[in-house]
């Protein structure tokens, strides 16, 4: 496969999912194998953990792997001359864009906010709460709550660009995969730290709100490699298990 010519730019995990397509190719990971365990290829390719498992998430949406728990990730299928090599924006790439923009929008929204509008915002704080309750994950009025407050900018440029973020949620599928292993995790929007955004914002001051919604998305973004620890975690976990368990059936 044709590779992009212009890879200056790349995130590191593009760049290490690149090698392991390369790799697959070449016949070094066989269909059907495992690719080696996560220390091991941190260690190979020089890169962190989280990095390494940004990588494998981009090859696992694209087919090329699959991510068993308790096992490992398997090559699933070699890579031919139809397949596009697709990277979407990553979570951890659209986190760090939402804490920049999102950021000032909370600044901005702050000087013009509404008492109506704040009242909204904090009945969306109650839903937040609410759903956190609710089986199933659902995380709606968590967008509600950051879709208001960038509606009270009055700047559609800036509501479009929240909007946009949200969206590619759930429209890049490394995004969407690894907030759907977020949830499995069983991490939730926070109510405490929406709490902070709504105490500044009904303060009117802008640096407060800056620095509560900055401090909101700081949190997300260490939630989502809390994630990634859990699943290696779980995987560690569940492979200990099966051998004790097949050892103690083996002695029995």
């Amino acid at each position: 496969m044709a590779e992009p010519a212009n890879r200056a730019n790349d995130r590191l995990y593009k760049d290490l999912a690149r090698k392991l397509v390369a790799e697959i190719v070449a016949g070094k990971y066989p269909v059907g194998s495992r690719l080696p365990a996560e220390r091991e290829l941190a260690t190979s390719y020089d890169v962190s953990r989280p990095t390494l498992r940004e990588a494998v998430i981009a090859l696992e949406v694209q087919g090329f792997v699959e991510v068993r728990v308790g096992s490992g990730a398997y090559v699933m299928r070699m890579p031919g001359d139809e397949d596009i090599p697709g990277y979407g924006m990553s979570a951890f790439e659209l986190t760090e864009a939402r804490l920049l923009i999102e950021g000032e929008t909370a600044a901005l929204a702050a000087t013009l906010i509404t008492d109506a509008e704040i009242a909204e915002i904090a009945d969306l704080v109650t839903a937040i709460a609410r759903e956190n309750r609710e089986a199933g994950g659902a995380e709606r009025a968590d967008r509600d709550f950051h879709l208001a407050i960038a509606r009270a900018t009055r700047n559609s440029g800036m509501l479009g660009a929240v909007i946009t973020l949200w969206d590619l949620r759930n429209s890049s599928q490394e995004a969407a995969l690894l907030h759907e292993k977020a949830r499995t995790a069983h991490i939730k929007p926070v109510v405490e730290e929406h709490t902070a955004i709504l105490q500044a914002l009904r303060a009117r001051d802008p640096a407060a709100a800056r620095a509560a919604m900055r401090a909101h998305l700081a949190a997300v973004l260490d939630s989502l490699l809390f994630a990634t620890e859990e699943m290696a975690v779980d995987d560690a976990r569940r492979a200990v298990q099966a051998k004790r368990d097949r050892y103690a059936k083996t002695a029995s």
